[in-house]
């Protein structure tokens, strides 16, 4: 590959959710304080949305990494496209507990028991349930609902944290009782221009890179084709450094970006 010719240590771009690579601007910053601020605090139930490509899965996972792994148990949920059994046998799956074949009542109760113990152990339990806007079951989504009724007097013994594209607020919205138990919401916005060169910068310098690569005019085309949008970034600038090393070129240039943007035009007609 072009890791030796731009003098990187690694691909910079990998559009992998890399916690170790996470790049803390405003939004995605506070997306993550959000969302701690809700396991912390006990609120039962949160609403994380973006477009596709935002980052919502970083975000997800740095929270996981942040958190101390010895007072809180965490369950994330990738594929939601289940029924109702199968969502609750998943969840104590998450937990660590088989599931054996019984009746949904059997498997709430399992699921309660759980929580009481986490509990009494000190242990905050949280579930994050991604690609949640695939649920078009409004029984599915009662369920989950139905979920933040494992309380005590004074706190909730679970945190429920959605995850997913716009869509999901709308549908959410249809559900006033689901909706009211949701009482962190963010909605994780793109990168600006300003946040665009910081990230090619961060991404960069994580590879290992010492000099600046993309020119300041190619690093302005690349906001303006992508949008912002972190992964379509790493799809632009990865390709463009690919170019640039075919080309033996020094730096990328908008020259460069153009090839890009083109060839991207080109596969997608």
């Amino acid at each position: 590959m072009y890791e030796t010719y731009w003098n990187l240590s690694t691909l910079p771009f990998q559009n992998v959710p890399d916690t170790d690579a996470f790049f803390p601007s405003a939004t995605h910053e506070e997306a993550v304080k959000r969302l701690i601020y809700a396991i912390r605090g006990e609120k039962g139930g949160a609403l994380f949305i973006g477009d596709i490509g935002t980052g919502k899965t970083i975000v997800s996972r740095t929270v996981v990494k942040r958190m101390p792994g010895n007072d809180i148990d965490i369950g994330v949920i990738t594929n939601p496209m289940l029924d109702r059994n199968d969502l609750l046998r998943e969840m104590l799956y998450q937990l660590g507990i088989s599931s054996q074949p019984g009746s949904k009542l059997d498997l709430i109760h399992k699921i309660n028991d759980k929580l009481l113990i986490n509990f009494q152990s000190g242990k905050k339990t949280v579930f994050m349930i991604d690609e949640a806007h695939l649920i078009t079951d409004t029984s599915i989504l009662e369920e989950i609902r139905l979920l933040l009724n494992f309380q005590l007097n004074d706190r909730f013994l679970l945190t429920l944290i959605l995850i997913g594209q716009p869509e999901l607020k709308k549908i959410i919205h249809n559900i006033p009782p689901l909706e009211q138990r949701l009482t962190i919401k963010f909605h994780l916005r793109s990168f600006n221009l300003e946040e665009t060169a910081e990230y090619i910068i961060h991404r960069l310098k994580y590879a290992g890179a010492k000099n600046s690569i993309f020119t300041k005019d190619a690093v302005q085309l690349i906001h303006q084709y992508t949008e912002g949008v972190p992964r379509r970034i790493n799809q632009v600038c990865d390709f463009s450094l690919l170019v640039g090393y075919s080309e033996k070129s020094e730096r990328v240039d908008t020259t460069i970006i153009k090839k890009v943007i083109a060839d991207e035009h080109q596969q997608s007609a």
